[in-house]
């Protein structure tokens, strides 16, 4: 069987009803033919919603428990096997373009990081960098999103290259300032960038990305390549025209139902508060935690955030389109299998929700993912199959005709992709450990139900999909379904035994 090509692109932070397909009010016309050319499919999701454990799941088809980046601002382990270096043992050509983000914003002896200040502006050391980085032995990489002080890498020196030396005026300075009241960084009012579209980050993943296909396809040697797009993680804010492109007022923010927090853990509850107070979840060894702050917006404003979102979804679509439209002029497009998702969800609005935060919605750790692989997926097929980032690095391997390791604790699910069954998995786990043990909590999800355990708490929550979609009513308390609480917490416990890996096998009695 001949190789195939293995493209990964991805979005980073993206909800997963921003495609046309299923949201008429987002254009992404690129996307929208990649579904129609192959399957998507509706029940994926992340295995936890934050950026590097996501992302280090995506080459390790491990769980963040396993792998070791259990948040973001820990660094992934260097000597954890990766998809990249198998599939480089068989000849592949493994190449990052884009976002990484396994590895923290600061070092320290024993936890050595390059995406860190002063290493992310020095050029010097990134014109020697490319790799071998994480199994991947051809790396462009950039580690901020929109604008932020992060800027630098190889995509800083991409800009120069196309005579835009003064790239840090369109960014934020280093140190970074806060925001007047000390809002988040990405509750800003500016969305409008000047920064010409042709120099964009969006821009230079995808010229870069295609230039990486050009150059495989004239060695003649088959690839693992992830497009890792920055945009629409926060902030909000992106060139023209693409941020003139949706209007504010044709915008339909998410909503908090009256009394849905009632039954909710406090958490939820304290994010509606106008000066929350937090404190009681600060312990040695932890860190800020995403989305612990107020949640109060004023809804005219998260129409300009989600026009603004929108809009950095419609250029990344543009992007992504003259990635696949490469693939047709190369004629690779047959032969290479084509998946696209993003790291995890987003709020807008939804639960009274924005960005993102220990809240296991749907809307935080459901995905977009779609597949391509012309003649082997089906075309125009819409699957409920249950899909797991984890399950990603198993299925490349499947697809170029590996076995797969032990070490690995996602499932195959080529024979799911293709049609030739159902599905390959009965429930997903999604982990998320934000600080060492106070938030510490992990979701178990089927078909139908979705229960979520908290370390050392009591409370916890439990939706019926089926006829609570929106999750507004928390039935973890109902006395009526304790008995189907009981069972749900059996087959949860059931479901750490089946994702334990095999890393060696058992060859002998003793």
């Amino acid at each position: 069987m001949k190789q195939p090509n293995l493209l990964l692109i991805t979005s980073d932070q993206q909800h997963w009803d921003t495609l046309g397909v299923t949201n008429p009010l987002v254009r992404t016309p690129a996307l929208d033919e990649l579904a129609r050319q192959g399957t998507r499919f509706d029940r994926a999701y992340c295995p936890n919603p934050t950026c590097s454990p996501t992302r280090a799941s995506l080459i390790t088809g491990m769980y963040p428990s396993l792998h070791g980046c259990w948040t973001i601002g820990v660094k992934m382990p260097e000597d954890v096997p990766t998809i990249g270096q198998a599939l480089g043992a068989r000849g592949y050509e493994s190449i990052l373009v884009g976002k990484a983000h396994f590895q923290p914003l600061k070092s320290a002896p024993g936890s050595e990081s390059i995406e860190c200040q002063p290493t992310l502006r020095d050029l010097d050391f990134w014109r020697r960098f490319h790799g071998p980085w994480y199994g991947f032995n051809r790396v462009e990489t950039a580690r901020m999103h929109g604008d932020e002080s992060h800027v630098g890498q190889h995509y800083a020196i991409w800009m120069e290259e196309h005579g835009l030396k003064n790239w840090r005026d369109y960014f934020q300075a280093w140190p970074p300032s806060k925001t007047p009241d000390d809002r988040p960084y990405y509750l800003r009012d500016q969305r409008h960038w000047n920064l010409p579209a042709q120099l964009h980050h969006t821009t230079w993943v995808a010229q870069r990305t295609i230039a990486n296909i050009e150059r495989c396809a004239q060695a003649g040697k088959p690839f693992l390549l992830w497009s890792s797009f920055f945009d629409p993680h926060p902030p909000y804010i992106v060139s023209e025209p693409w941020a003139s492109m949706y209007r504010p007022q044709d915008m339909r923010p998410g909503k908090l139902a009256p009394g849905e927090l009632d039954r909710m853990p406090p958490h939820f509850r304290k994010t509606q508060e106008k000066r929350p107070d937090f404190a009681m979840y600060n312990e040695p060894g932890g860190s800020g935690l995403h989305g612990f702050h107020s949640q109060l917006r004023d809804p005219e404003e998260l129409k300009k955030d989600i026009a603004a979102y929108y809009g950095m979804v419609s250029f990344m679509d543009q992007r992504i389109g003259q990635i696949l439209q490469s693939l047709d002029r190369l004629g690779l497009a047959d032969d290479t299998l084509v998946v696209f998702t993003t790291d995890h969800g987003h709020f807008l609005g939804q639960h009274g929700l924005t960005a993102k935060g220990p809240f296991h919605y749907e809307d935080m750790v459901k995905v977009p993912f779609l597949v391509r692989w012309p003649g082997k997926v089906p075309s125009g097929r819409v699957s409920g199959a249950l899909q797991s980032l984890v399950d990603v690095p198993p299925t490349f391997l499947r697809a170029a005709g590996m076995d797969v390791p032990g070490i690995m604790q996602g499932v195959d699910q080529l024979p799911v992709w293709r049609g030739e069954q159902p599905a390959a998995r009965d429930h997903v786990i999604v982990e998320n450990r934000h600080n060492p043990t106070r938030m510490h909590l992990r979701t178990w999800i089927d078909q139908r139900w979705k229960i979520t355990v908290y370390r050392d708490a009591d409370f916890g929550e439990m939706f019926d999909l089926q006829e609570d979609p929106g999750e507004v009513r928390n039935l973890w308390d109902e006395p009526a379904l304790a008995a189907q609480k009981s069972r749900l917490l059996h087959r949860f416990v059931q479901s750490s035994l089946i994702q334990e890996p095999t890393r060696m096998p058992r060859i002998t009695g003793a």
